[in-house]
């Protein structure tokens, strides 16, 4: 199926034929040919739009030049399962096959391999919410009402209820779930899975790796499972769990989106490089980075991120009795306005209270530091929708973003007592206040200029002049 007049000029007769072929294949092979997924660079076949609606559209944006195999529309896919009967007879479909061969592989990978569950998540994308319902389909229905959930504390219960008497209001026929199991199961194939992982309440250990199978922490003896008020003990029912979110099949789909892989090389490709600091790539870190391992530069798709973490307190409560940390990944690969989009800020772990892990926190930061590693070495097979091919991603945390105190427990640094300051060390200028028993910490004086008229001044500061240095980092 010859498919050049997608790159052709849009006002010529070749564009013009291939539209109205396009629209007649897709009309033939749709369940309702008066509804089609628009295929245009906008709408990137995620919208319904009349055929009227999408003619114009392909017009007026053009073809979606990264749509080479038309599976929305119809063309089937083919792999080790069934495959439809392809005339492959002329070059063209032999290299529709191939094309069509890779794309599926490719889905295939990213649904980890589970072709059923890649299918069950086409069908649910397009299925219509019930029978003449061209707005809402099942998958974006129930993905608005867990969104809803989320965000207003529903309660599985709640949910559920909800969802049976949203069904009762739908017309007869709705593929709508009745609970909050069968909605989990639908929205399970979106494939943004987590691991729970069970921890010792008193932080000492995850049980993983060659804790898996252990009952007991190893190093305070405390029982993993959680224990009644009768003191008993509930067999399967963790006392502590850390929330996992893997960042590796997400940094994989982030390059399956067309867009969002070409904006991962814009610091590359379109940054302004003339000295001044507009963005991450300009500071002396990247360029760091860079000068260290120039095989990890040269390649533009690999990651530089930034690991944010800090204590918030989930109740909307005022008090610090409870204390829940989310770590969070920053991809600075992406433009500036769109390196801090919510959008791109990454939940990778969920570190459970009602304490805060302190200097512990290296125990919850085990798994993802494990993912940083093998992301360090180079994860292959990642398909980037923008140039059509696969290659070897790599990444590298460049620093990490969080309070003084949060500092201390990520590096372990002193921050208070008398060698607080990480710059000073042990010349750090500090003194106990006699009345309120606090530090305070000054001698700032030591950073002007040699001559300041400030070092010699005695009333305004502690009666003494100063002749120090700054203290070298």
């Amino acid at each position: 199926m010859d498919k050049s007049w997608m790159e052709a000029d849009r006002r010529s007769l070749v564009y013009e034929e291939g539209v109205e072929m396009f629209l007649k294949f897709a009309a033939s092979n749709a369940s309702n040919p008066k509804f089609l997924l628009c295929p245009c660079s906008k709408c990137g076949s995620t919208k319904k739009k009349t055929v009227k609606t999408i003619r114009d559209h392909l017009y007026f944006n053009g073809f979606n030049q990264s749509y080479k195999n038309w599976i929305w529309h119809g063309q089937p896919p083919r792999s080790s399962c069934p495959s439809p009967s392809i005339n492959v007879e002329t070059r063209q479909e032999s290299q529709f096959v191939s094309e069509t061969v890779d794309m599926y592989e490719a889905a295939c990978d990213e649904f980890g391999g589970d072709l059923d569950e890649f299918y069950k998540f086409v069908e649910d994308a397009d299925q219509e919410l019930y029978e003449g319902c061209h707005k809402h389909t099942k998958l974006s229905t129930l993905v608005s009402l867990y969104n809803k959930k989320a965000k207003y504390g529903w309660s599985d219960i709640s949910f559920s209820d909800l969802l049976v008497t949203i069904a009762d209001l739908l017309p007869s026929g709705n593929v709508l779930p009745s609970s909050l199991y069968e909605a989990k199961k639908t929205l399970s194939s979106l494939g943004m899975d987590y691991v729970k992982i069970h921890a010792c309440p008193n932080d000492c250990i995850l049980y993983r790796n060659e804790y898996d199978d252990a009952t007991n922490c190893p190093k305070c003896g405390v029982s993993r499972w959680k224990v009644t008020k009768d003191l008993k003990e509930k067999k399967g029912v963790s006392a502590k769990v850390l929330w996992y979110f893997p960042p590796i099949p997400r940094f994989k789909r982030m390059f399956r989106s067309h867009e969002t892989a070409k904006d991962l090389t814009w610091h590359d490709d379109e940054r302004v490089n003339d000295g001044k600091m507009r963005h991450p790539a300009d500071s002396p870190c990247w360029r760091l980075v860079d000068h260290k391992w120039p095989d990890f530069a040269s390649e533009p798709r690999n990651l530089r991120l930034a690991l944010s973490a800090d204590g918030i307190n989930p109740h909307n409560s005022l008090s610090s009795r409870y204390s829940c940390w989310p770590v969070i990944l920053v991809t600075y690969n992406l433009p500036p306005s769109l390196c801090m989009k919510r959008k791109f800020m990454m939940l990778t772990l969920l570190i459970p209270g009602p304490k805060q892990p302190g200097n512990n926190i290296d125990v919850y930061l085990a798994p993802l530091i494990d993912d940083l590693k093998l992301l360090w070495k180079g994860i292959d097979g990642v398909y980037d929708a923008y140039r059509e091919e696969t290659f070897t991603i790599k990444a590298v945390l460049l620093w990490t973003i969080n309070d003084f105190p949060a500092y201390g427990n990520l590096s372990g640094c002193t921050v208070k007592g008398y060698k607080a300051c990480p710059i000073c060390g042990d010349q750090t200028y500090a003194i106990r206040l006699s009345h309120g028993n606090k530090m305070s910490y000054g001698g700032h004086r030591k950073f002007l200029p040699r001559y300041h008229p400030y070092r010699r001044q005695r009333k305004a500061f502690n009666n003494k002049q100063e002749f120090g240095y700054a203290p070298t980092p």
